[in-house]
Formats: C-alpha cells, structure tokens, sequence
C-alpha cells in the first residue's frame, strides 16, 4: 500500500453541497460533494464569497482539453474568502470564526527544490490544486470553492482581513498574485514605467498593483472608450493600441511590460517599446501560439518572459500589501443562480471587472 492508498483509507468524509458541471455542455447545477473531515492540521472554512475567474469558464467547458482535461463532475472557484468552523488540533495560525482564504494551491509535495524556495506552484509533485487536481485524501479530483465549504491545510490557507471588502478581496487570490507575482519579480518601483496590455480582470488589478508600488502606469488598448475607466484605476496614460502614430510615440520607453491578453494578438507590436533590458511577461494564455519576431529581442537585449501565480508566502505578501495600500478588486457580486449566464458575460468581456459568487445564495 502506497502513501496516497493509505491516506484515503484513513481519512473520513461529510458531503457539502455545491454548483457542479457534469459535461462540457451542461452548465453548473447543485450537488453533493465529498469534503474530508478535518485532520489535525486542517480548517474547514465555511465559503463567504468565490471569485469567478475566466479559467473557471475554460475548464468547465473542457477548452484546455490537450494541457488539462477536465474530469467530471466539476466544481470549480480557486478564489475563496471564508470564515474558519473547524480547526485541527494542531491548528496554530487560524481559530474558529476567524477569516481565511484558499487560492489556487491546497497541497503540495513540499520537498522539492520549488517547494523548497517557496514557489509551490511549480512543485514537482506536482502540486494538487484547488480543483479538478487528484485528491489524494478522498480519491477522484478536487473540488473549488463553488461550495459551502472547503478544507484545507493551515501551510495553504492565508490570513485576511475585514478591513477590506472581503468579495473585493475574493479575487485577489488569483487575478490579484498573477500580476503581482511578475511585477515583484521585475523590481517594479517609483522609477519604472510600466505598461499594462488590455483591461479585464487581471488587467486592471495590474493597474491598481502597478501604482501602488509607485510606477508610471501606461494602459494598452484596443477600445478608446476604456481611457477614463483606465485612469479611474491608476493608469497615468492610455494608448490605443490600434493607432500606429500612437504607438510610436512609445517606442523604447518601458521598463516593463505586462501582457494579460488571453486572445490572440500582435506580440511583436509591444516588444519595440520596451527599452534596452526591458521585459516583457506574459500572463494571458491565448490558446494559439503567437509568433515572435527574434530581431525585436536580440537588438535591444530584451526578455520574453511568463508567469503563472505566486507561492503561499508570495501570496500572503501580496494579501499584506493590497491591505496596506487599500486595494481589492473592482467586482459585481452575482448569486450562484446566475452562473452560467455570468459564463456567457465572460465570453463578451461585459464584466468590470470579475463576477464573485455571493456563497450565502448557495443556501
């Protein structure tokens, strides 16, 4: 018997009920999952409010079927703000009724050099994620946040508070560290120009994030009608991306730059405004490859680089710093109810700028 085998025989479980999706077609419906009882290192948060991430509609619809196939049922949500109902006995950083949040990561192997360094999200294991990830305590996949409830290790739940507006802070778990993470890494600071590729989700908390560390913010677009909501945000300017004349002006003068387009586009129109040593992260995902032209790297030295999340401890910072600094994410607040028509909203870009699930709607 394996470590896994042993694991599942040892542990015992409560059904919960959530939103599910049974095939790609089907959309989301109630019903009843398995929660593992918690361990001694475990809480049991009871879901306040679940954020609702674009690739929350890419999974369920089984669009990353060649990378990530989705196993059915699915409960998806890798952003979860709740209240702490249970702790284990050996419990030390949260108590009952205390707030927690669980991001896109619920365990790890812990040993390898990622989790060593702290970048869980690259485990070798690999790491087991927040859902449609082998669950080695119940068997079959993990579950998200869709749900009344979730249990987590205390090394993967992360501390918040309620000084700020907890379904604002729902979405910071994923859209919040997925452009903090490479802003942190390039040293992004008071002397940095930055520029931020479209305005949904991920966009507009690079603006906020951006600013705060005290950048000069440049927002690209296609759409001219984005310019004031932009500046609302942090941008201190806004280029449409479709006005050559507009784009020249900027040539050579970024710092850094950071993509987060998940449709396909012209990379090689934002390369030649990065200045010499200038990088450009990609944190969209377009489903094609997007070709580069190598001369817009090689003559200038720059870098192409991605990035996907951050570790635990690089999220907590993250968690710290939007507390510190006031910031949470421009949100709509939906009942689950309306999930599926949250889904084809998703589709047409008509959210500003990410729908999260008012749990309590659940019942």
């Amino acid at each position: 018997m394996n470590d896994t085998q042993a694991d599942r025989l040892a542990t015992r479980t409560f059904d919960t009920t959530a939103y599910a999706a049974s095939s790609p077609t089907s959309g989301l419906a109630p019903a009843t999952i398995r929660r593992r009882e918690p361990r001694p290192t475990d809480v049991q948060l009871e879901v306040l409010f679940c954020g609702v991430c674009h690739s929350d509609l890419h999974q369920v619809r089984d669009e990353w079927h060649k990378n990530m196939p989705t196993t059915y049922p699915c409960v998806p949500g890798h952003e979860i703000v709740g209240r702490v109902v249970k702790a284990g006995s050996a419990v030390r950083r949260f108590r009952e009724g205390d707030l927690a949040a669980v991001g896109c990561i619920v365990d790890s192997c812990r040993t390898c050099p990622s989790c060593q360094d702290g970048e869980e999200q690259f485990c070798e294991g690999p790491a087991m994620f927040t859902y449609n990830s082998p669950d080695r305590f119940v068997g079959g996949v993990t579950f998200g946040g869709y749900s009344k409830s979730v249990v987590v290790d205390e090394a993967f739940a992360l501390q918040i508070s309620d000084r700020l507006g907890l379904a604002g802070t729902a979405p910071l778990l994923c859209a919040g560290i997925t452009t903090y993470s490479p802003l942190r890494r390039a040293n992004v600071g008071k002397t940095s120009k930055v520029g931020v590729v479209g305005l949904g989700g991920l966009g507009h908390m690079g603006v906020k994030l951006a600013n705060a560390l005290g950048a000069r913010v440049v927002v690209f677009t296609t759409s001219p009608r984005k310019a004031e909501d932009a500046i609302r945000l942090g941008a201190h300017d806004v280029v449409v991306s479709t006005e050559p004349a507009e784009m020249r002006k900027q040539a050579k003068s970024f710092d850094f730059i950071l993509d987060t387009v998940s449709a396909a586009h012209d990379l090689n129109g934002y390369l030649p405004m990065l200045k010499r040593d200038g990088t450009l992260t990609m944190v969209g995902a377009p489903e094609a490859p997007l070709p580069i032209e190598v001369m817009n790297l090689v003559l200038a030295r720059r870098r192409f680089t991605g990035s996907l999340i951050g570790g635990i401890r690089e999220t907590q910072e993250m968690l710290d710093f939007c507390l510190e600094h006031g910031l949470t994410a421009d949100v709509e607040v939906i009942p689950i109810q309306k999930i599926d028509e949250a889904y084809e909203r998703l589709v047409r870009n008509d959210v500003k700028y990410r729908f999260v699930i008012d749990m309590a709607s659940l019942g």
